[in-house]
């Protein structure tokens, strides 16, 4: 998969916000300050070459989808992250959010408890 520009992800935002939508559509889910309609369409095209998003077409108009879940993207994303920058540790990942004083420690321990329940499943 083939990372997202900014701009490009502004985009599935929208689109993962709005669910099968068309160009105004999506630009209109779109924080400010929103691109131009033709700016807007560029990136769609992109998107599409790029695997991201498809489209049905109604006569002239075409509605897109995204191909890829938010979650899906959000997986890869933090996958690539934690690979880049932490040595592929979570670990390392966690203490950087703690050292740099990002993460408290109740939010660390409400972390450390759901790390729990997903181990024991049957609580």
């Amino acid at each position: 998969m083939k990372p997202l520009t900014k701009a490009e992800e502004q985009i599935m935002q929208a689109l993962w916000q709005t669910g099968p939508a068309f160009v105004k559509d999506i630009i209109e889910a779109m924080p400010e300050p929103k691109p131009h309609y033709n700016t807007a369409s560029t990136l769609i095209k992109i998107l599409i070459d790029k695997g991201y998003i498809d489209f049905k077409a109604f006569g002239k108009a075409h509605q897109y989808s995204a191909l890829i879940s938010k979650e899906e993207y959000s997986h890869k994303t933090v996958s690539s992250l934690v690979k880049g920058y932490f040595e592929g540790s979570f670990s390392n990942l966690v203490s950087f959010f703690v050292k740099e004083k990002e993460m408290s420690v109740n939010e660390l321990e409400n972390l450390i408890q759901k790390i729990k329940d997903n181990q024991n499943p049957t609580k």
